[in-house]
């Protein structure tokens, strides 16, 4: 059974923006505040509705074609999910992407042009463009948008949305770990805010569920 979200600030603080995961790892907390409030959803409910929704990021960074790409301006007015995570995650980045391309092929055609799903690397230096491009193919869908930069403007943007996330670090095995926050944040067509927050623990059927309403800006 899932838990509740009739969260407080005190308690999204711990379990949901302010929570890193190694993937793979144990979890840590960043030691940072917020001040985002959520409304009360039913306990079967994977999705949880924000009452204080995030801006979206104003981050420029670049493309798996290496352009420049703007995200308020290539997403406004459109129904956005965006997620910060690393190519070489062993589990919870490729199991989410996983998830939400499975979601998206369920969709109409008509639906999924609408769509735009966002992954932002939190290891610019190992995560090319290029790197990133390929990655997305296996993990998620082609149709999907990868973006690396510099880790400071990522990790700017990502605190805009409420998610902590560390610079790499080489363990002593000389594997990199990238420590995150592991949500998914759905952005309305309608307001260009984040309103909806998805954990690590969602669902393809959780999303397939949820896209048709978060494509017209509803309430999952």
């Amino acid at each position: 059974m899932r838990k509740k979200h009739a969260l407080t600030v005190a308690a999204l603080a711990a379990t949901a923006a302010l929570t890193l995961s190694s993937c793979g790892g144990d979890k840590a907390d960043s030691g940072t505040t917020t001040v985002t409030d959520v409304s009360t959803a039913p306990a079967d409910k994977a999705a949880t509705v924000l009452d204080r929704p995030f801006e979206k990021p104003d981050l420029v960074l670049t493309d798996t074609q290496g352009k420049k790409y703007d995200l308020r301006e290539r997403t406004k007015g459109k129904p956005t999910l965006i997620y910060f995570g690393y190519t070489n995650c062993p589990d919870v980045c490729p199991l989410t992407m996983s998830n939400i391309a499975i979601a998206y092929k369920k969709l109409p055609q008509a639906d999924r042009d609408k769509l735009r799903v966002v992954f932002v690397t939190t290891d610019p230096e190992r995560d090319t463009p290029q790197a990133l491009g390929k990655w997305l193919k296996g993990a998620g869908d082609p149709a999907f948008t990868g973006l690396t930069g510099d880790f400071p403007t990522i990790q700017a943007g990502a605190r805009q949305m409420g998610i902590g996330i560390d610079p790499p670090k080489k363990e002593k095995d000389g594997t990199v770990v990238s420590m995150h926050g592991a949500q998914v944040v759905a952005f309305s067509p309608r307001t260009d805010a984040g309103y909806v927050l998805y954990s690590e623990d969602t669902t393809a059927d959780d999303y397939a569920k949820d896209l048709p309403a978060l494509i017209k800006g509803e309430n999952p």
